[in-house]
C-alpha cells in the first residue's frame, strides 16, 4: 500500500527517498531502495513504470487518448505534485507544470486549455474550493478530482456539490490514483461523443429516421445521447405512431455495440402458447412439433440490443420467468435443465400506462422498476406542431428519391396539416403523404389528395378559412393549367414567399418550418431582390 504521507520528521525523510526517486540522486544513509520507484510520497510495491507498462496493451490503447488530455496538479506540495505529474505522464497524459498555489493555477488556465484538474484543497492564496468554483464557472467542461486530508472529508463533499467529478483522500494509493484519472478521462471521452452524437442527431434529422427541431425533440436528443453510451435497461414512452422502434434503433446504432444485432420482439403479436420459446429458446423435443433445438431471442442477440416492443401486452406468468433472465442474465431454454448465459442489452416500449397497469396487478410491480431505469417519453406529433411541415418535407424528398417525381403542398395543404391533430402521429402523416402522392395528377399536392379526415377537419374550420383556401388553390392551379410548365424555382420561390407572409415577416420561423438554413434563406431573397420583412 502506498500513501501520501503526513508532516514533520516522516514527510521529511519520505521528501528524502522522493528526491532520490524522482531526480536519481540517492538520499544520505539510504543505498537500497531501487531508483525506478516515483517518490516517497505514493510508495508501492511496484514503481511508476512497472505499474504503467505491467498492463500492457491494455494501457497502450489507452495512452492514445490521455495524450490528447491535458492535466494540472495543484498543491503546495512539492513532492505531491512532482509524483502525481509523473504518475499522470506515465499513463500517457499531456502534463502542464503543476501549481503551488491557486494564484498559479489562475495563471496558467487564463493560457492553458485544462482538461482535468487535481486539486488539493488546502492551498495558499485563497484555498482549494474558491478556485473550485471559479473552475467549474469559466471552465465547465474541466473535470476536477480534489484531493483532501482525513480531517477535511466534509470539503470533498462540498467540492463534488460545486462540481468536483471525483475525489482522494490522502494518503492514497497509487493504484487509487490511476484509477480515478483513467475513470475520468473516459468520463471526458463519453462526454465528447455524447456531444457529438447530440449534434449529429439535430443537424441530421436524427439517426434511424428520428426527426424534428422543436423543443420536445431536442430535450429527447440530449436523453438519447447519453444513454446510447450506457447499458441500463431503457423503457420508451408513447402514443402508437409516435416512433418508438425508431428511438430504440438510435439507441443502439449510435451505441458502443452498434455491429451487434438489433432484435426487435413484437410482445402483442406473439401466439401467447410460443411466447416463451421466442423468448427464450428451446431444446428438441421440448413439445410437440419441437423437431429441432432452436435459440431464443434473448439469446440471439449476443450482445446487442433487445428491443421488447408493447410490453405491456405480456401475460403475468412470462413476465416473472422475463425478469428472471434480467437479474441472472440467463436463460433457460424450454425442455432444458441448463441455463445458458445472455449478455444483450434491453429496451422495451408500450403505449399503456404500465403505473397504472402496476396499480390494478396486470403488471408486475418488479419488472417494471427492472424495466424502468431510464424512461423516455416520446411527445405526440400535436404537442410540437412546429416538427409538421419539416417531417412533411422529409417523407416528400423520399418518396421523391424512389419515384423521381418532384412535388410540393399547397400553401392550404401544409396549413391543414400543421393545424390538424393527427391521433396517429407520425405513422398517420406519413401514410397521409404517401396517399397524396399516389392520387396526386400534378406537380402540387393539394387537400383533395389528403385523406378524408384531413379534409372533413378543413370543412369544420368554417367557410371563411375555406374559401380562403380555394382561392389560394385556384391561383397556384392556375399557374399549371393551359399546359404552362412551372419551374422548380419558380416553386421554391412562391414556397418562400409564402411561407414568411403566412409567418408575418419571422423568417427564422420560416427557416425552419422549410427546412433550410437561415443563410440559404436570406441568400435566396437577395436574389428575388427584398430585403424587407414581408409581414404586412
Amino acid at each position: 500500500m502506498l500513501g501520501i504521507v503526513g508532516s514533520g520528521a516522516k514527510k521529511a525523510g519520505e521528501i528524502g527517498m522522493l528526491k532520490e526517486r524522482v531526480e536519481g540522486t540517492p538520499a544520505a544513509g539510504d543505498h537500497s531502495a531501487p531508483s525506478d520507484v516515483p517518490s516517497g510520497v505514493l510508495v508501492g510495491v511496484s514503481p511508476v513504470s512497472v505499474a504503467v507498462a505491467g498492463k500492457g496493451a491494455q494501457r497502450e490503447g489507452s495512452a492514445k487518448h490521455f495524450e490528447l488530455l491535458h492535466v494540472l496538479v495543484v498543491d503546495d506540495d512539492d513532492a505531491v505534485r512532482k509524483a502525481c505529474c509523473q504518475i499522470a505522464s506515465g499513463m500517457g497524459f499531456a502534463v502542464v507544470l503543476g501549481a503551488e498555489s491557486a494564484t498559479a493555477a489562475r495563471a496558467i488556465l487564463k493560457h492553458q486549455r485544462i482538461d482535468v484538474l487535481l486539486l488539493d484543497l488546502k492551498l495558499p492564496g485563497g484555498g482549494g474550493l474558491p478556485l473550485l468554483e471559479q473552475v467549474k464557472a469559466l471552465h465547465p467542461d474541466t473535470a476536477v478530482i480534489v484531493m483532501t486530508a482525513f480531517a477535511t472529508v466534509s470539503s470533498a463533499v462540498e467540492a463534488m456539490r460545486i462540481g468536483a467529478g471525483d475525489y482522494l483522500t490522502k494518503p492514497f494509493a497509487l493504484e487509487e490514483l490511476t484509477t480515478v484519472l483513467e475513470r475520468t478521462a473516459q468520463q471526458l471521452e463519453l462526454d465528447v461523443q455524447s456531444r457529438l452524437l447530440r449534434e449529429r442527431l439535430r443537424t441530421q434529422q436524427g439517426m434511424g429516421g428520428l426527426v424534428g427541431r422543436s423543443p420536445e425533440m431536442e430535450k429527447l436528443y440530449r436523453i438519447l445521447s447519453k444513454v446510447a453510451y450506457s447499458t441500463h435497461p431503457v423503457l420508451i414512452l408513447g402514443e402508437s405512431g409516435t416512433g418508438k422502434e425508431l428511438v430504440a434503433r438510435s439507441i443502439h446504432f449510435n451505441g458502443p455495440n452498434a455491429a451487434k444485432p438489433f432484435v426487435p420482439v413484437d410482445c402483442g403479436s406473439l401466439v401467447p402458447t410460443l411466447i416463451e420459446s421466442e423468448l427464450f429458446g428451446h431444446v428438441k423435443g421440448a413439445f410437440t412439433g419441437a423437431d429441432r433445438a432452436k435459440e431464443g431471442l434473448l439469446a440471439s442477440a449476443d450482445g446487442g440490443t433487445v428491443f421488447l416492443d408493447e410490453i405491456g401486452e405480456l401475460p403475468l406468468d412470462l413476465q416473472a420467468k422475463l425478469l428472471r433472465a434480467l437479474q441472472e442474465k440467463e436463460v433457460r431454454p424450454v425442455g432444458s435443465s441448463v441455463a445458458k448465459p445472455i449478455s444483450a442489452r434491453v429496451l422495451a416500449a408500450t403505449n399503456r400506462d404500465l403505473a397504472v397497469m402496476v396499480e390494478r396487478g396486470t403488471f408486475r410491480k418488479d419488472l417494471y422498476f427492472r424495466l424502468n431505469v431510464v424512461n423516455l417519453r416520446i411527445p405526440p406529433l400535436r404537442n410540437r406542431r412546429e416538427d409538421i411541415a419539416v417531417l412533411a418535407m422529409h417523407f416528400l424528398e423520399r418518396m421523391q428519391k424512389e419515384s423521381g417525381v418532384v412535388r410540393t403542398f399547397s400553401d392550404s395543404t401544409l396549413r391543414v396539416m400543421t393545424e390538424y391533430d393527427w391521433p396517429g402521429n407520425v405513422r398517420e402523416l406519413e401514410n397521409a403523404i404517401e396517399r397524396a402522392c399516389a392520387l396526386s395528377s400534378g406537380p402540387i399536392l393539394h387537400m383533395g389528395d389528403l385523406p378524408t379526415q384531413l379534409q372533413d377537419f378543413r370543412l369544420q374550420q368554417g367557410p371563411r378559412v375555406h374559401e380562403e383556401d380555394d382561392r389560394a388553390e385556384g391561383r397556384e392551379a392556375a399557374s399549371t393549367s393551359s399546359g404552362e410548365i412551372v419551374s422548380i424555382a419558380e416553386m421554391e420561390k412562391h414556397a418562400i414567399l409564402e411561407t414568411i407572409r403566412q409567418l408575418k415577416g419571422d423568417k427564422l420561423m420560416a427557416a425552419k418550418l422549410l427546412g433550410i438554413g437561415k443563410t440559404t434563406l436570406y441568400r435566396k431573397l437577395k436574389e428575388y431582390g427584398i430585403t424587407e420583412g414581408l409581414g404586412e
